[in-house]
Formats: C-alpha cells, sequence, structure tokens
C-alpha cells in the first residue's frame, strides 16, 4: 500500500480552489475523478506515475513554473516513484 499524498487548502472561495500537493517518494494521491477544470502548477521538476482507470500507466515531466490545464472528468490515480518529492498547486475552477 503506498504511502498517502498530503494536501494544504491555502485559498477555497466561490470562484477557486488552491491546494498544495506534496508527494514523498512512494507515495500516491488515490484513485479519484476531478470534479471541476483545473490547472497544475508544478512548485519543483518532477516525475509522476499517472494511472488510468484501465491500469494504462504514463509518466508526466513537471517543470517547475510551467504549468498545464486539464478539464473536468479526468479519472486517475497519481503515483511517485521517483527519489524525490514531488510539489505542485492544483487550482480548481469552480466559476
Amino acid at each position: 500500500m503506498p504511502l498517502a499524498a498530503t494536501s494544504d487548502v491555502q485559498i477555497d472561495n466561490d470562484e477557486v480552489r488552491v491546494t498544495e500537493w506534496r508527494l514523498a517518494p512512494g507515495a500516491a494521491t488515490g484513485h479519484h475523478t476531478h470534479g471541476m477544470d483545473y490547472v497544475i502548477v508544478p512548485v519543483a521538476d518532477g516525475e509522476m506515475t499517472i494511472v488510468a482507470p484501465d491500469g494504462t500507466r504514463s509518466i508526466a515531466n513537471l517543470k517547475a513554473g510551467q504549468s498545464y490545464f486539464r478539464k473536468a472528468g479526468v479519472e486517475h490515480d497519481v503515483l511517485n516513484e521517483s527519489t524525490a518529492e514531488i510539489v505542485f498547486l492544483e487550482v480548481e475552477l469552480k466559476a
């Protein structure tokens, strides 16, 4: 069983929710579905493993400050199979 990722909600208002996520080596977010459109802002370079519902695995290379956007409905688990901590901000768009 992987370690659990940790999260810290920094802003939560009518328009957005901003959460800092930290995944130690061996940690995972757990399988989840995104209910809102969202932007990921990597705080540090890193490599995370994305596991789709069918078990398909892919690698996402994170570069500090290079954000990316995804639509609501994305379903996956995020794992840190590297030797360095992964840190990113998740900005969920409510409006």
